[in-house]
């Protein structure tokens, strides 16, 4: 039974068409994303591993080794129940920081282009073999079904086909995007085909060739050969060196990596695989010795390795046959795609951008889309021409077994990553050539038929079928001897141990807190738009901003540094590790140190421990307790504190200081203490500088009301701790200087009305009588000169009396709670009544009085002791203005404070006379037109208000006429629940 070869083009093309439409429709989120993302699916995407092994080599490693077969399963389900400490650390770092690729990972961890170079080399090298045995086995199936076809013809048509799908399913996504969902859907129903169809076969053979259960008992028992048992050479070292790079493909394999890592939708996922992979194997495996007895039983005549389509063919049924050979095209076609996508990402990533960086390109992803297309096509070519001159000639069997062992140099590096911080990458890349060229002189060379070095030398063993596994073995043991001792006689760099550590299991990587050349994220874009281009670098700060939830425009120095690491991790995706860690250091450095070592990134530190919280366990568990139980109570502690790094960075704010400030720590903590609100930043900074370690009733005017601080600061610097930094404490003294205040206003006005009441009594009963004499001398005479010294001395002894209430006011001055009463007070409506009241009088009639305060310019006080304040102001810029003259008012807004100026037209004050207008009972006017407490009355009541009051004179310099009298009070700021300028704001 035969088809033809068009019948067998079409039905390939028709299934690989099926398997495109299904990564389109999931593409398209037409399939809901659980059914996507469930374990199930994942799990089957990894049975690609099996390829074409599980359709036909597995069979024909049967009738040669027995259950020797079961090896190539065995050791990678070995690697997947310890997914726990082998895969799991290995995801972590991958995602971590966006390692696509082994290469991607060796890179990171050993801080080498060289060693992703090499990495790819290997893998390149070993993959051309594993693809060349897919080749073969397509060609072979397609030509036992179409004999008239030429295999070479059947190559190059499988080849072109699976280019065309590989471009389409791979290199045609979103970059923003973390998988190929369609790839995955694609390769699990891959994987389901080919489950089915072996469980099919063997369902067959069982039922249809041997009868069931009995009948095969019967021809079991009835045929005792070798073959038949499964038990031919289980002894020898060949499946152990096949479990073992079995074990080590769950590792090296790329397409293994691609899909273990890179399409890993979570961890729960990979937990369920590390028991349903092997179960899914274990289905694989089932039918491995009934497909062998049956093509036995039936005579076939297509070699073991293609027992499935002989026996098929053996029935006569041409459905089943057909299903036999999909079934080979589903795991070839699978394993090629994905191993080339694999693959010409590193190749990318680690030999062309390093070549050729892409900055001049208009579009930097469009490029990499098409430069990816044309490895991938290259990758398949080369696998082509490697199988129409080698591959064709040799077995299934020994072609994986060239690949697999070729991979296997990768394990000890791959090991080191997680378990060997001391590895570097000197002694990673001696212990890879060394291992690579023991593997192409005794596997590659001879298999190949090209040379045989060990012949040439008449060496006592020489490579052949039977002994494979130990040249496989050596290679390996040289690899890591190799490996171990260049590592232990070379030193690793700063920046190797770093990788190092951030690789490594439970340990914690401790970065240093360096200041970025870069002040903002809008530096950033600058600085990258050189190498990637203006969009490219905006379009990927972006993305990085969104990742870490930071606004659109960020300035804090721990913040950029978490940014300029995200940039990083996104570029290495994008890049490689190597071109995007070479791309950030040198467009987005560091400011030189400038002196000694910076001091390290306790905020990450934190961050990290807090994500380790859950895994911590024993001592480190304890430790991580009691660290919580410390920072809890900073946090939760009544004074409000901050603690500073030497460069000025925020390293703690409290919450007590967080609602003093009204700033959360969210927004201050790894900013600089100059990117505060003014008066914090000029109070915390100039304390921070400065030598004094105390600061006393230090006053700052918080939203319209007076503060007065105590500030406290250490050094956080000792054995312990060389990192250096203070700790800033800040007290809250208003309520106690308030208290003080209303003690020594209450002192003051007793002793004031002590005064006041003895001078009225000591001065006041005489003046009384000395006026009751005059009135009754002016009684007694009729001389006009009597009359008019009568008159004199009672209007004298009126201006005593008139002092004497002057003096008494002065002395009930303040005689109220300030603090309780004061209230939102508009200067404007003070000056308008002020001004209204004086117009009242006679005097100044002629005078303008200008108000140019604003209406929303507002003060903390008492209304009616402010409007007390302009009326004598007013008055007094009234009596020293000409006829018609104006007086103004003007007010703003200075930061937290009000300053209102009032300015007349007068002849001003003479300037020896300045420093002496508040003084009680000091006057510039005529002695019978003032008694010089005004200017004091004023000066008291604004002193209340916690302002302060200047005048300058002439007001004019030009003209040398008029007089400013300047307040300066607390401006009264609503509450809000929002922050104008957040800090995060401001340079």
């Amino acid at each position: 039974m035969s088809f033809s070869a068009p019948g067998l083009l079409l039905a390939s093309l028709l299934y690989l068409m099926l398997l495109f439409g299904i990564a389109w429709v999931t593409e398209r989120g037409i399939i809901p994303r659980h059914w996507v993302r469930h374990p199930l699916v994942y799990t089957l995407s990894l049975g690609v591993y099996a390829g074409i092994w599980a359709v036909y080599a597995a069979v024909g490693l049967a009738a040669e080794s027995g259950y020797g077969f079961l090896a190539y399963y065995l050791g990678i389900s070995g690697a997947f129940l310890l997914a726990p400490v082998l895969l799991n650390p290995i995801m972590r770092i991958g995602r971590a920081y966006q390692l696509t690729s082994l290469a991607d990972l060796f890179a990171y961890r050993y801080r080498s282009q060289w060693a992703g170079t090499l990495v790819t080399l290997c893998s390149g090298l070993a993959i051309l073999s594993l693809l060349s045995m897919q080749i073969q086995a397509v060609s072979t199936s397609a030509s036992i079904l179409a004999p008239d076809t030429s295999p070479h013809l059947i190559s190059i048509m499988f080849s072109l086909i699976v280019v065309l799908f590989a471009m389409l399913f791979g290199a045609r996504r979103n970059q923003e995007m973390e998988n190929h969902p369609g790839l995955v859907v694609a390769i699990a129903f891959d994987s389901l085909v080919k489950l089915v169809a072996l469980l099919v076969i063997g369902g067959v053979v069982l039922f249809t060739v041997f009868g069931g259960m009995g009948g095969l008992e019967t021809w079991l028992a009835g045929n005792t050969t070798p073959a038949t048992s499964m038990s031919m050479s289980i002894d020898d070292g060949s499946w152990r060196a096949l479990m073992l790079m079995s074990f080590a493909g769950a590792l090296v394999l790329p397409h293994m990596y691609h899909m273990t890592f890179s399409e890993n939708p979570s961890q729960k996922a990979l937990a369920k695989a590390s028991w349903g992979l092997p179960f899914y194997l274990l289905l694989l495996g089932i039918p491995v010795p009934l497909i062998l007895w049956g093509g036995q039983e039936l005579a076939v005549t297509t070699g073991p390795n293609f027992y499935t389509l002989g026996i098929a063919q053996a029935l006569e049924n041409p459905a089943l046959t057909l299903f036999m050979y999909i079934a080979g095209l589903s795991a070839a076609s699978g394993l090629m795609i994905v191993s080339t996508l694999a693959l010409a990402g590193m190749v990318l990533n680690h030999i062309v951008l390093p070549l050729k960086t892409p900055k001049d390109q208009g579009d930097i992803y469009r490029w990499l889309q098409w430069v990816k297309r044309m490895l991938i096509a290259a990758i398949i070519f080369l696998a082509l021409l490697f199988h129409e001159t080698l591959g064709k000639n040799l077995d299934l069997s020994i072609l994986g077994a060239i690949s697999l062992a070729g991979t296997l140099q990768l394990l000890p590096g791959a090991l080191g990553v997680i378990y060997w911080p001391e590895g570097n990458r000197r002694g990673l890349i001696a212990g890879l050539l060394t291992g690579l060229a023991i593997w192409l002189i005794t596997l590659v060379l001879p298999f190949s038929h090209t040379a045989n070095l060990l012949g040439w030398l008449n060496a006592p063993i020489v490579p052949d079928y039977g002994n494979w596994h130990i040249f496989t073995f050596v290679s390996l043991t040289a690899n890591i001897i190799v490996f171990t001792l260049t590592s232990i006689l070379s030193s690793s760099s700063n920046d190797e141990t770093s990788a190092a550590q951030a690789c490594s299991m439970g340990a914690l990587s401790r970065p240093q807190r360096r200041e970025l050349l870069a002040s903002s994220s809008d530096d950033f874009e600058h600085q990258l738009a050189e190498p990637l281009g203006r969009d490219v670098a905006k379009r990927e700060i972006t993305r990085a901003l969104g990742q870490l939830k930071l606004p659109n425009v960020e300035y804090r120095p721990y913040q950029l540094r978490r940014l300029r690491d995200q940039i990083e991790i996104n570029l290495s995706g994008l890049l490689g590790p190597s071109v995007a860690r070479d791309m950030v250091k040198r467009h987005l450095g560091f400011k030189p140190m400038t002196g000694g070592s910076s001091a390290q990134d306790i905020r990450y530190v934190e961050r990290a421990l807090g994500d380790y919280q859950s895994q911590l366990t024993g001592l480190a568990g304890e430790l991580d307790t009691l660290r919580r139980h410390y920072r809890q109570t900073l946090q939760n502690l009544p004074i409000p504190a901050c603690s500073v790094g030497e460069d000025g960075e925020i390293l703690m704010w409290n919450q007590a200081i967080a609602e003093l400030t009204g700033i959360t720590a969210d927004e201050v903590v790894g900013a600089r203490l100059m990117t505060l609100p003014d008066h914090w930043h000029h109070l915390l900074d100039d304390f921070n500088r400065g030598e004094d370690l105390h600061r006393y009733k230090h006053r700052l005017d918080l939203r319209g009301r007076p503060h007065w601080l105590n500030l406290h600061k250490a050094a956080l610097s000792g054995p312990d701790h060389p990192d250096g930094g203070s700790v800033i404490l800040v007290e809250d003294q208003t309520e106690t200087r308030l208290l003080e205040d209303e003690l020594m206003h209450s002192e003051r006005l007793a002793s004031v009305g002590r005064l006041a009441a003895g001078v009225a009594h000591e001065i006041g009963n005489p003046v009384t009588g000395i006026s009751s004499l005059a009135q009754n001398l002016k009684l007694e005479t009729d001389n006009p000169d009597i009359l008019e010294t009568a008159s004199q001395i009672q209007q004298q002894t009126r201006r005593i009396s008139a002092i004497l209430q002057s003096l008494m006011n002065f002395a009930r001055t303040g005689n109220h709670s300030r603090t309780n009463r004061y209230e939102p007070v508009s200067i404007r409506r003070c000056v308008d009544e002020a001004s209204n009241l004086l117009s009242l009088s006679d005097k100044g009639m002629g005078i303008r009085y200008i108000n140019d305060c604003p209406d929303t310019l507002q003060v903390l006080g008492d209304e009616q002791r402010l409007v007390q304040v302009f009326v004598n102001l007013l008055a007094n810029a009234r009596d020293a203005s000409p006829d018609r003259g104006s007086i103004q008012v003007t007010g703003k807004q200075d930061g937290y404070s009000a300053i209102i100026e009032i300015i007349d037209q007068g002849s001003g004050i003479p300037e020896d006379q300045l420093d002496h207008v508040f003084e009680p009972f000091y006057t510039t006017k005529a002695s019978n037109k003032g008694t010089g407490l005004g200017l004091s009355l004023v000066y008291s009541i604004i002193e209340e208000h916690y302002g302060n009051i200047q005048v300058e004179s002439p007001a004019n310099a030009q003209s040398g006429l008029g007089t400013c009298v300047r307040l300066k009070l607390p401006a009264y700021e609503p509450e809000t629940d929002s922050v104008t300028t957040r800090p995060n704001e401001r340079y």
